[in-house]
This record gives C-alpha cells, structure tokens and sequence, in this order.
C-alpha cells in the first residue's frame, strides 16, 4: 500500500472514495439497516470534499483501498475495503495521521467493538460518552483521546 494525500477531489476519486466506504460501513456497521446506510451515503460525497485533509492508501494499481480524513488533529473518518481489512491499513494510516499530523482524538460508534478495539490498541482512551450520534441519531458515540 501506498500512503497519498489527496489535492485534487475528482468525481472519480469520490466515487472510488464511496465504494470503500459503502463496503467498510457494510461489513462493520452492522447496528444500521440498509435504508439507514442509503440515507447516510447521500452525505459521503460532501464530508469527503469539504474535510480539511484526506489521506488514502492505494494498492498496487493506483486505486484507493483505504482513506481517511482528519480536521485539526481529530480523525474525522478511517474507514478501509472489505476486502482489506486486518492487513495492517488502518494501522499505517492512522500512525500517519498521529505522526504527520498529531491525530489525538476521534469518535468510534459504540456498536462497532472492533474499531473501538482497534483505536485503544494504538493508544486512545474513551473519556465521554453520548447516546446519540453528532446527527442526532441514536447511535452512541464513544470520544477517544490519545493517552500520553
């Protein structure tokens, strides 16, 4: 995998963008239904568009596998293919935002252990908790801060 900062937000480059997350959201939000997920996705397009930095990992044809977007030292979003998840791009991506832009703190969905999981593994630690989600859903949100 190859770490890229995206400059240029094409229409195909949010398209590719779109897939991995759908297909991210799919395997690991299983909390949200179907609908739920094609509600949400009519929104992807403009929150990969308008946050400030957005990183992607690309396999070896060039093609986004695995992104992220960051905004001041939150990571706003992190999601990776299906198809690659548990071969080390969360890990590398996140310890790109850590190092190369002082990422400390994030929100995970409390219905998602394996991501919470993930984030404590690299060092954050819950410190609030909310029953609903920033859209006013009821999907709890976990608040994590880097320890140290």
């Amino acid at each position: 995998m190859r770490i890229v900062e995206i400059r240029e937000r094409t229409p195909l480059l949010v398209r590719q963008l779109l897939d991995v997350w759908e297909g991210s959201v799919r395997a690991t939000h299983l909390f949200l239904s179907d609908g739920e997920i094609e509600a949400i996705k009519k929104y992807v397009p403009q929150a990969i568009k308008e946050i400030p930095y957005l990183i992607a990992g690309e396999n070896e044809s060039g093609i986004p596998v695995a992104f992220m977007g960051i905004d001041g030292k939150k990571l706003e979003m992190l999601f990776i293919s299906h198809e690659e998840r548990g071969r080390g791009l969360g890990r590398a991506l996140l310890g790109y935002g850590m190092e190369v832009y002082g990422v400390n703190e994030l929100a995970v969905n409390e219905q998602n252990p394996r991501a919470k999981g993930f984030y404590e593994h690299m060092g954050f630690r819950v410190f609030k908790r909310t029953e609903r989600d920033e859209q006013g859903n009821p999907y709890p949100l976990l608040y994590m801060k880097l320890e140290g």
